[in-house]
């Protein structure tokens, strides 16, 4: 099929203006071991760090300092990525039954139970590996296409100004959602094909992606990437994220949680 100059300009146009990113690298700090063996979802607050555990499905509130439990709750969360907090309830991604819920942060309790956008197959064939886990084990899906692998949801929550932020790696798409009807408002691709944790500086929003070992700086409004910081290979791979006071907080779903500055 033949593509005309005027289609491809257009197509160009759309794309998002990766090409003039601002590339950087930071210092990563270890802070603490996570409290669960499988951190895959950070979200700041006040009274502390929320991690949610993809491997034992529980949301722990710990402190800043050394990761000291605060308190923990037992979710409904199945194999959960994504943690935030709109005030009164935490919102977490339930990865493998492609949901997004609303949870009671005192008792877990289920409040509200929503389908996740973009739910699907993820389109990269081999995941990058954390320098800090253990040599691999010959994997059980090893010559299986994507098509063949579990379906996936959400990973990546933020909440801003009432709305619900989401990234969700089959659909390589970063949505904004209207959570008083559950519908999208807004959405604009991401930087690469495995999209994670999301976090706010400003009016910029951050976006991990694990397979690049990086983490873009977003316009929300444009959808434009304009900043990237480039992890090192030895630096533990970013997984869940959140901004607090120009530290940007990741975890390595190896079990440990990291910082690094943003100014």
């Amino acid at each position: 099929m033949q593509v005309t100059r005027r289609e491809l300009i257009a197509l160009v146009s759309a794309l998002p203006a990766f090409a003039k990113l601002e590339v950087r690298s930071a210092e990563v700090t270890t802070m603490f071991d996570s409290p669960g063996p499988k951190p895959n979802g950070l979200q700041a607050a006040e009274e502390g760090l929320w991690i949610l555990d993809q491997g034992d499905n529980r949301a722990y509130l710990v402190d800043y300092k050394g990761g000291k439990v605060i308190r923990q709750i037992e979710t409904e969360t199945k194999a959960g990525s994504g943690i935030t907090f709109d005030g009164r309830a935490l919102w977490t991604a339930s990865t493998y039954s492609r949901e997004i819920l609303k949870i009671d942060p005192l008792t877990g309790r289920t409040l509200a139970r929503f389908d996740s956008p973009g739910s699907g197959v993820v389109g990269w064939t081999e995941s990058r590996r954390s320098p800090l886990a253990p040599p691999p084990k010959p994997a059980a899906i090893a010559g299986r296409s994507p098509a063949q692998r579990n379906a996936t949801g959400a990973h990546g929550m933020e909440w801003r100004a009432g709305k619900l932020w989401v990234s969700v790696p089959p659909a390589q798409m970063i949505y904004r959602i209207d959570p008083a009807q559950f519908q999208i408002e807004k959405q604009f691709p991401t930087a690469g094909d495995r999209p994670h944790g999301l976090g706010w500086e400003g009016k910029w929003l951050w976006c991990v992606e694990s397979n690049d070992n990086a983490i873009y700086r977003f316009d929300p409004e444009a959808g434009e990437a304009s900043a990237k910081i480039q992890l090192a290979d030895t630096d533990p791979l970013p997984h869940g994220m959140t901004i607090r006071g120009g530290w940007m907080w990741y975890c390595d779903d190896v079990g440990v949680v990291c910082r690094l500055s943003l100014q």
